[in-house]
């Protein structure tokens, strides 16, 4: 097995992460320990979750991904595994989550009480790689980051990471980390596929330069890029499918966004090329979001255990110079497909 370091941390993790969104919503318990089993018996020891998950997020369930995964951790060795969990992003962001009254700040209140919560349904008393779930655009990025040293200090958390940031926002964390003298954001965790490469504009060169890692999720597009919504009907059965259908103006704006014209014509193109190589879509777009050395683990999802194993078959999978000039051909004649 290969690992991987992530930031300038002792966290060794493999090159392809578990994320668990799913827990609790479109996979019930059973099939999320069917998941997690499956995932460590193939060497997997990175596991990615958050305190708003299962999504879509719901004040009716919010949490039970961390207490599916805290039932699934008894009787495992703890510290052969590492947990990454987040704190829920400002009310003043993308969106509103439906946790502590839809008042959710990064601050020192804020950043207690998620962590708290999330130890104790974990049932663990620390967190390996602690994230801040998108950035707070009116709390100081000094208060923040000064609380997230507190837990660390306390020995409630390891190392910290941010999300859904920007090249601007990881930039001045990490001079502001600096000029305190105290702990940075050693990852970034943002959406990164062959549909939507635009972490390489601005983001990568501050990894590179800063001994960053980015943690990709959605690496194959949310589903898109397995090629499910390219037929003459979408599936009955999936994410987009469902959200299209919304009357919540950003879930179907998120849907549109994956779904589109453009994309599904980049998928369509990927597709042909993946059958070249005589490999999965879906394998292809995974060994894709692992490539960069930037990346230190690449986080996919999954309903069923089933689903897992065209993934898996990315982990040995190295995309040759001649595959990657054909991907950046696709990339370069439709450009941006996501927006």
């Amino acid at each position: 097995m290969e690992y991987r370091y992530i930031g300038r941390t002792g966290l060794r993790v493999t090159p392809i992460c578990l994320g668990t969104m799913s827990f609790g919503s479109w996979s019930d318990e059973k099939e999320a320990f069917k998941i997690m089993d499956k995932s460590a018996d193939r060497g997997i020891n990175f596991f990615d979750t958050a305190e708003i998950y299962p999504i879509p997020p719901d004040a009716k369930y919010m949490g039970r991904t961390e207490e599916i995964i805290g039932k699934w951790l008894k009787g495992k060795q703890r510290d052969k595994l590492i947990i990454a969990s987040k704190v829920a992003g400002a009310a003043n962001g993308w969106f509103v989550p439906p946790t502590r009254h839809g008042l959710t700040a990064i601050d020192k209140f804020h950043i207690k009480k998620a962590i708290e919560g999330s130890l104790k349904r974990l049932g663990t008393d620390y967190i390996d790689l602690y994230q801040m779930h998108w950035p707070d655009t009116v709390v100081p990025i000094e208060e923040s980051l000064k609380a997230f040293e507190e837990l660390v200090k306390e020995g409630k958390v390891r190392y910290l990471g941010t999300s859904n940031d920007s090249a601007y926002g990881l930039t001045k964390a990490n001079e502001t980390s600096k000029r305190l003298g105290i702990s940075r954001f050693e990852s970034i965790q943002n959406n990164f596929s062959l549909n939507n490469p635009r972490f390489l504009d601005e983001l990568a060169q501050v990894c590179k330069k800063e001994q960053i890692s980015l943690l990709p999720y959605s690496p194959i597009a949310g589903g898109v890029l397995s090629g499910k919504y390219n037929g003459k009907f979408y599936p009955e059965v999936a994410r987009y499918s469902d959200y299209l259908k919304s009357d919540n103006p950003r879930i179907k704006g998120q849907a549109t966004r994956f779904v589109n014209e453009k994309s599904l014509l980049t998928t369509a193109k990927y597709i042909e090329l993946a059958k070249e190589l005589n490999i999965s879509p879906v394998t292809l777009a995974v060994a894709y979001s692992k490539h960069f050395d930037f990346v230190a683990s690449t986080i996919i999802g999954a309903r069923t255990a089933e689903q897992l194993d065209e993934s898996f078959a990315a982990f040995d999978l190295k995309l040759s110079s001649e595959t990657m000039e054909k991907i950046e051909k696709i990339q370069l004649e439709i450009m941006y497909p996501m927006g």
